[in-house]
């Protein structure tokens, strides 16, 4: 196997395999710091990840979205020891047509959205999260390597 499959191979044992991950998003807050600089925020959110993808439940109207809208550059990590930049997208109501396959995908990974998702709300969308590169750290070297730097977009490890 490759570097760049060997890190694709412990991002989906660490987040993949249909299971619920919880990760930090880091996006660029809309107000700026007493200097006038973009300043950061962040937050812990529920997601799935699948084929290089973070998949989030939200509401539109949310900070973070509205956040995104200005700039879709974002910063996820985890304590599974990743931490990755990607694109995010808001990808429209969760009960659209376009997102039937997501949608079934939540309601059966996380086990509270049916009773909180607010499906029935147009506000309640789907977030995309496309990774472009980071790091993925395996400290017990399972695959052989420490550290993966990995470009998500060129299907490398660096």
């Amino acid at each position: 196997m490759s570097k760049y499959e060997n890190a694709i191979k412990l991002m989906e044992e660490r987040c993949g395999n249909g299971k619920e991950v919880v990760i930090a998003l880091a996006t660029i807050s809309l107000s700026a710091n007493a200097a006038g600089n973009p300043r950061p925020a962040a937050r812990m959110v529920c997601a799935y990840y699948e084929d290089g993808v973070f998949y989030v439940s939200t509401d539109a109207r949310k900070n973070k979205t509205l956040q995104i809208e200005k700039n879709n550059g974002v910063s996820v990590c985890g304590m599974e020891d990743y931490a990755l930049h990607g694109i995010a997208e808001n990808l429209g109501w969760v009960k659209d047509e376009k997102n039937a396959e997501i949608r079934a995908k939540f309601k059966k990974v996380f086990n509270w959205f049916d009773e909180v998702g607010d499906e029935d709300n147009p506000n309640s969308i789907v977030l995309r999260i496309t990774l472009t590169e980071g790091t993925i750290i395996d400290n017990e070297r399972k695959y052989g390597e420490q550290m993966y730097d990995i470009d998500f977009i060129n299907k490398a490890v660096k």
